[in-house]
């Protein structure tokens, strides 16, 4: 099991009951860290002493006050994590349930497990834990993976990201036949294009190419 890790939170009654799991695994040491800023210092620190942390839990949304810290979420804690330390594990601990977000986590920034806050929070957490310990895949929670199971991001391909992307750059669905043309990306018909753009529409119930823009952004896949 893991012997150091750190919890980065900024509510003490999670810090509380997720440290209570991770001594009940028998977790050595537990830290906390209420910033991102904080918390990487930590790692770093700990490094340099040659006693890293095994293992990060970390919360997506840190609520700002009169600290100026570089680091203001999760995401951005992990991003530069990873990039420092790529092997400590990292679990991120959130309220977040849109399953393009997760996935993104789990794609974009090689997380090693996602717990859903809620009812069974503790007991996922500590399944996530173990899980993490001995690398397993498909590590969220129950309810979560049922939620991406109903939605599955795999209706959404490498294409469809891209005339997203245009769309955000200010491309026209009328202009898109043209530009996807010059770049040589297939399938670049205007039949091709308006379809697959009413596909997402429809898949993300947006009401237009701004709102599907809009929402994309939202969801961190543009």
């Amino acid at each position: 099991m893991f012997t150091k890790v750190l919890i980065a939170d900024d509510i003490d009654f999670n810090d509380v009951g997720a440290a209570q799991v991770l001594k009940e695994l028998g977790v050595q040491e537990v830290q906390y860290s209420k910033y991102c800023d904080d918390a990487l210092l930590k790692l770093k620190r700990a490094a340099l002493d040659g006693v890293p942390f095994d293992l990060l839990v970390s919360d997506l949304s840190f609520k700002s006050d009169h600290q100026i810290n570089q680091l203001n979420s999760g995401q951005e804690l992990t991003r530069a994590v990873k990039s420092l330390f790529p092997e400590l594990k990292v679990i991120v601990f959130s309220i977040e349930d849109r399953s393009h977000c997760i996935k993104a986590l789990f794609d974009d920034l090689k997380i090693n497990g996602y717990v859903l806050k809620g009812r069974n929070t503790m007991y996922d957490l500590k399944v996530a834990v173990q899980k993490a310990f001995l690398n397993q895949p498909n590590n969220v929670s129950a309810e979560l993976w049922s939620l991406m199971q109903e939605n599955p991001t795999t209706e959404i391909d490498a294409y469809d990201i891209i005339l997203m992307k245009k769309l955000s750059l200010g491309v026209s669905q009328e202009q898109m036949e043209q530009v996807l043309k010059l770049e040589g990306v297939t399938p670049n018909s205007k039949s091709s294009i308006e379809k697959h753009l009413n596909k997402l529409k429809i898949y993300f119930q947006a009401n237009n190419s701004v709102h599907l823009v809009a929402i994309a952004k939202d969801l961190g896949i543009i």
